[in-house]
């Protein structure tokens, strides 16, 4: 049995997981689908068609554009924004109101585990990986490693850490966490040109 606060705006085909809280004020779309065991804050926005995992929390005023995904065990801090198109405005060229048919809409995918802090913002199009770490008030503009710790405008790799969120080596050159033992080097470590990692 899922909570919805009497003021949150819940509207048709919204798909919402069993022991899933819905707080104050938030407003999920037509298509969104919300899986088991989430939290969502007061004030959050949920976008039409966007699909959310289980055990995923979602603080107060995060806006999730279309196009988001976020994968199971994901946390949103208060006031992160996704984007959905990379090339916004108001108007076509010919200066006519823009409409739904003259934009694509960007996809973004947040893998299992991985958190992303206050105010940060997700540029449309990124993939964030699993068990990554976005640091509060960062921009992310492209895709993110698993495992590994992003901040700045752009955001750039400054290390990586472990599912526990504890700071570990270069996922090559390490066997176990050493503050939790639970470390698993990703199957493949991708790098974001032009960074240099610690």
């Amino acid at each position: 049995m899922s909570f919805i606060h009497p003021s949150a705006d819940v509207e048709p085909d919204v798909v919402i997981g069993d022991d899933t809280k819905v707080w104050h004020l938030c407003h999920l779309r037509s298509g969104a689908r919300i899986g088991e065991g989430c939290t969502l804050g007061r004030g959050v926005y949920v976008s039409r068609g966007t699909a959310v995992g289980n055990r995923v929390k979602i603080e107060s005023f995060a806006y999730l554009a279309a196009g988001v995904s976020l994968e199971d065990g994901v946390f949103i801090g208060p006031h992160v924004t996704f984007t959905d198109d990379r090339v916004p405005r108001s108007v076509n060229p010919d200066m006519s109101l823009k409409t739904r048919a003259d934009w694509i809409e960007g996809r973004t995918l947040v893998r299992q585990g991985a958190s992303i802090g206050a105010n940060a913002t997700v540029i449309c199009g990124v993939t964030i990986g699993r068990w990554a770490v976005v640091g509060a008030g960062s921009v992310v503009t492209r895709d993110v490693p698993d495992f590994a710790k992003v901040v700045g405008s752009p955001g750039r790799v400054i290390g990586y850490v472990c599912r526990c969120g504890k700071p570990i080596a270069r996922p090559e050159d390490v066997v176990s966490c050493p503050s939790c033992g639970a470390f698993e080097a990703p199957e493949v470590t991708l790098r974001i040109p032009g960074t240099r990692l610690r």
